[in-house]
């Protein structure tokens, strides 16, 4: 298969906020350039990210997976949907016995013993880690579990049923542990290679931390009682972030393998895939301190570059710091993009077998409209890098 990458670049400016805390509570950040740099964590967007599939049906459930410790009881519900004579008891056990099989670890926490304990309840075991299933390995292992229901551990000692748990757990993945990959550290069988990587976003200039010093009022205070009900402060900064995901269409096709669906062309589910992750990733935003701050921003200005080369971020554009001499950073930022992506693209000879595609909002982000085919709309955009990658995809090697 060929291989191809997909670039997604983001300009994108938020109010003062705290997308992302530190173990401190205010908001993270990195050192570039000799400066501090307001910084997103690639886990958070890849969260935000994962979460807008479900959020805005961008997918189906069933292209879909959960990561969770709870796999048990998830696994215990499929169950015994699929067979009802079957008690809660004994499908936690099944659920349980069909979850080893499958090499992972299970353990019933400390804090469900004990409450056990007084409430008489059989506890159920969880995963010693979070693990992430596809629907459709969860309702293969639930098949497999009812199969052998009427001596599960005789059953799944058998070579060939302990072998099919494997092979479920392990093919049919849903669309986001294609994307993002699974890893398990005592199972590294169980292990999906991510397709997508994510680097942490940062500002294109300096920022320092500011603190906001906050009171609230007790609605029920008197007259004569003064003061505030209680004080506090809150960490917060604003930025112009750079933002960008390298995705490996070849690995994603990889990993979703034939797909989730048996009557569809291999490039069809691929194609879904793209489409939903570039949707997703430009339109999401990490949720911290949300109510507090409403930072409720889009991108204004996207670039997605397809390539047959290798990936290549734009973060090097704003290593000197851009200064806002202009009143703002966005023009600056954008004419920093403008100017380097030629650049880099020429020095290293990777413009003739690219496809480019620019979305851009305002007059501040003009000069970033010579650096591919501009679309009006995210879904404009969104349907034609899903056309190109399927026309990729389909080409001969």
């Amino acid at each position: 298969m060929n291989r191809i990458f997909l670039d997604v670049h983001a300009l994108q400016t938020v109010p003062p906020s705290n997308l992302n805390r530190d173990d401190t509570g205010a908001p993270k950040t990195a050192v570039y350039g000799g400066v501090p740099r307001a910084r997103v964590s690639s886990q958070a967007w890849k969260r935000a990210t994962r979460t807008y599939f479900d959020d805005e049906r961008l997918l189906d459930p069933s292209e879909l997976g959960v990561r969770t410790k709870k796999v048990v009881e998830l696994l215990a519900k499929r169950i015994t949907a699929l067979d009802e004579s079957i008690a809660d008891d004994t499908a936690l056990a099944l659920a349980d016995e069909t979850v080893r099989a499958t090499g992972l670890r299970t353990e019933v926490p400390k804090r469900k013993a004990d409450a056990a304990k007084e409430s008489g309840e059989t506890p159920a075991p969880e995963a010693k880690y979070l693990v992430f299933l596809s629907s459709r390995q969860l309702d293969g292992l639930a098949r497999l579990a009812v199969d052998g229901a009427a001596d599960i551990t005789s059953y799944l000692k058998e070579k060939a049923n302990k072998e099919k748990a494997k092979e479920i757990a392990d093919s049919r993945h849903s669309v986001d542990i294609a994307l993002f990959g699974r890893m398990v550290a005592d199972a590294a069988d169980f292990n999906v290679d991510a397709a997508v990587q994510v680097a942490h976003a940062i500002s294109v200039h300096r920022v320092e931390n500011e603190s906001d010093y906050y009171t609230a009022v007790d609605d029920e205070n008197t007259e004569v009682e003064t003061g505030a009900g209680m004080i506090g402060t809150v960490d917060f900064n604003s930025a112009t972030l750079y933002r960008y995901a390298a995705l490996s269409v070849h690995k994603l096709a990889d990993n979703l393998g034939q797909g989730l669906r048996d009557d569809e062309p291999r490039t069809d589910p691929v194609r879904r895939a793209v489409e939903a992750f570039v949707h997703s990733f430009v339109a999401s935003l990490p949720t911290g301190k949300i109510n507090t701050f409403g930072h409720h921003t889009l991108p204004d200005a996207v670039v997605v570059k397809l390539r047959t080369t290798r990936p290549i971020s734009f973060v090097a554009a704003f290593e000197e710091p851009v200064r806002g001499d202009q009143g703002g950073h966005v023009r600056e930022a954008s004419d920093r993009l403008a100017a380097y992506v030629p650049d880099i693209e020429r020095a290293y000879g990777d413009q003739d077998s690219t496809l480019s595609w620019v979305l851009r909002v305002g007059p501040n982000t003009l000069k970033l409209a010579d650096l591919g085919t501009e679309s009006d709309t995210l879904g404009g955009l969104v349907t034609a890098v899903g056309r190109a990658v399927a026309e990729r995809l389909e080409t001969p090697a």
